[in-house]
């Protein structure tokens, strides 16, 4: 079998001295090595160097298909570097790899942290609230951030969200003779950096700490307010039942029509999914792209102001629908027809008229079907008593 022609190249702020035999060969033999600009320098690389085109596109470097070609990244390119999106492209014979330890892997070994209770996150051009579900008392979390002023934005937010008193340690440099490591509660961190600014490349370790809460919960069904909405929202008992009966996996696709504030939709995409959330109302569509980036979930979820069934088309196909409102037949038999074998549908209805779909619907194709009665202790005068929300009943039923 014949050598491949691009290899990618791990390189930690040592430079060439850190790479083993082989990668240094790949290095000097290439026609092209492609990387950050600071990659390029460590490598050495002269007039055979391009940096990446911003934003990032690996066009450049499957345009020399067959050539001597290097990719550099840093530590490891498969862990948030280059590597997976070039894979992507071709078979395994075309390129290699030589890894060499991740920024993860330093960074853990000089605070002496057991990686595998680490959240390690790579936010390079991701937002930081993709943090927040991360958040709890005592957690470990190592975070790669763009450059040094994201230093001070990353610890701003983390004030804004209650976690000013988490301990954060700013490594600039890691691996390097320049390798340099501050440790700083996260409400001092913009003063320290003001003086004294953090340069790239950089990342930061958190120790979580709050006095306010404890995080946002791991399960479906978290408080009502950890979201924006006006009243149309799925209630945090309901939601969790119907996230249940939805069943989320890592990958798959929910349609959510009639999205409300979209917290289904946004708890699916926490469990590891996409959604796409069909909204009406300008208002509630607003909501809906609030709450996705309070959660940082701005890839994850998409909105759709429009109605349904004509603002399903050209959708990719979902692995689930959640139907929170506007069912009708005719809404059904279009869904009937575009779900894909497997697909689960999850209705819930309050009116008496879509509750009487529901129940024909059941009768003529299966499912399941419930009544589901939710009561809250509310005050009575000096006294306490129950009061009733509105009787909801769920169908589900798999194509």
């Amino acid at each position: 079998m014949a050598d491949p022609w691009l290899t990618l190249v791990g390189m930690n702020e040592d430079g060439l001295e850190g790479l083993s035999a082989p990668a240094r060969r790949a290095v000097e033999t290439a026609h092209t090595i492609f990387g950050a600009p600071r990659h390029l320098e460590l490598a050495q690389a002269g007039a055979r160097g391009r940096a990446w085109p911003i934003p990032f596109d690996p066009a450049p470097v499957l345009a020399l298909r067959g050539q001597p070609v290097v990719v550099l990244a840093s530590g490891d390119p498969f862990w948030f570097g280059a590597g997976g999106t070039l894979a992507q492209h071709l078979p395994p014979h075309e390129w290699g790899c030589h890894a060499q330890s991740a920024t993860f892997s330093l960074v853990a070994a000089r605070l002496g942290w057991r990686l595998e209770h680490t959240v390690c996150l790579g936010l390079h051009a991701s937002p930081v609230a993709q943090v927040l579900p991360q958040l709890r008392a005592g957690r470990q979390l190592i975070v790669l951030l763009r450059d040094g002023a994201a230093v001070a934005d990353f610890a701003d937010w983390l004030q804004a969200e209650g976690w000013g008193r988490s301990t954060l340690w700013v490594l600039e440099a890691v691996g390097g003779p320049r390798e340099r490591c501050r440790m700083l509660a996260a409400e001092a961190v913009t003063t320290a950096l003001a003086e004294d600014p953090a340069q790239s490349p950089v990342c930061v370790a958190v120790l979580a700490h709050s006095t306010q809460q404890e995080g946002l919960p791991t399960t479906p069904g978290r408080p009502d307010a950890w979201y924006a909405h006006d009243g149309q929202i799925t209630k945090a008992p309901i939601r969790a039942m119907t996230l249940a009966a939805l069943a989320p996996r890592h990958g798959q696709c929910l349609w959510d029509i009639g999205g409300g504030s979209g917290s289904v939709s946004v708890e699916w995409c926490l469990a590891g999914g996409q959604a796409i959330t069909i909204e009406q109302h300008a208002t509630r569509v607003a909501n809906i792209t609030r709450n996705a980036q309070r959660f940082g979930l701005q890839q994850a979820l998409r909105c759709i102001h429009g109605t349904a069934p004509q603002a399903l088309l050209d959708l990719p196909p979902p692995q689930a629908v959640f139907v929170g409102g506007g069912f009708d037949a005719t809404l059904f038999e279009h869904l009937q027809a575009a779900m894909p074998a497997g697909c689960r549908l999850v209705v819930n209805g309050v009116t008496l008229e879509t509750q009487a779909l529901l129940v024909q619907l059941h009768a003529s194709h299966g499912g399941q079907l419930q009544r589901l009665e939710l009561s809250s202790v509310e005050a009575l005068g000096r006294m306490r008593s129950w009061k009733a929300a509105r009787p909801l009943v769920q169908w589900v039923w798999q194509r």
